[in-house]
Order: C-alpha cells, then sequence, then structure tokens
C-alpha cells in the first residue's frame, strides 16, 4: 500500500526468501513509481535487477526501470535499451514480448 493507503502490488502464496525480498521491493518500486518519482522508482527497480537477476520479477524490473527513466528524462532511446537487456537477458519473459515494440 501507498502512504493514501491504496494497494499497489498483491502478493499470494508462498514465496521463498529471495523472491519474497525482490517482490517486496518491487511494490517500494510501483508505489515510488505511481506516485511519479521517476528517479526514486528507477532506482529501486535498478536495485532490483542487479540484486535479485534470477528472480521471476527482475524482467519486471527492467521493464519499469526503462520507462521509468523514458519519464524522467524523456530520453525515448531508454526504452530501446529496456527491450534489448530483455531480449538478451529474459528473452522468454512476457517482458521481453511487451518491450518488442521499443525494438529499432
Amino acid at each position: 500500500m501507498d502512504a493514501k493507503g491504496v494497494e499497489r502490488e498483491r502478493l499470494e502464496g508462498y514465496l521463498p526468501r529471495p523472491e519474497f525480498r525482490a517482490e517486496l521491493e518491487l511494490g517500494l518500486a510501483r508505489t515510488a513509481f505511481m506516485a511519479k518519482h521517476w528517479d526514486e522508482a528507477e532506482k529501486r527497480y535498478t536495485e532490483i535487477a542487479e540484486r535479485y537477476p534470477d528472480a521471476k520479477c527482475a524482467p519486471e524490473a527492467v521493464y519499469w526501470r526503462g520507462v521509468c527513466h523514458y519519464k524522467a528524462a524523456q530520453d525515448h532511446t531508454a526504452l530501446g535499451q529496456a527491450a534489448e537487456e530483455l531480449q538478451q537477458k529474459y528473452p522468454d519473459s512476457l517482458w521481453a514480448v511487451k518491450a518488442a515494440v521499443w525494438l529499432h
């Protein structure tokens, strides 16, 4: 939940500790994103992608990191870079499919 009590992320069921931690941090990043705190959200998504590269939510963090950079800097190249990274590191992920439209 964010500071206003709005649910921003939901986890249901059991997750091993590393996956759970990554998902919790993803929720914090999502809260910053929804508040339009682009720099904070980008930093949080970057930390998730770097700390938990094997987590199931890592591709999502890479995707949203690119979106945050784009939103903050109006730099459309960040979207293409995110798509390329997803194709290289997580080619079978749903997030790579979603980002494919950003490829040149």
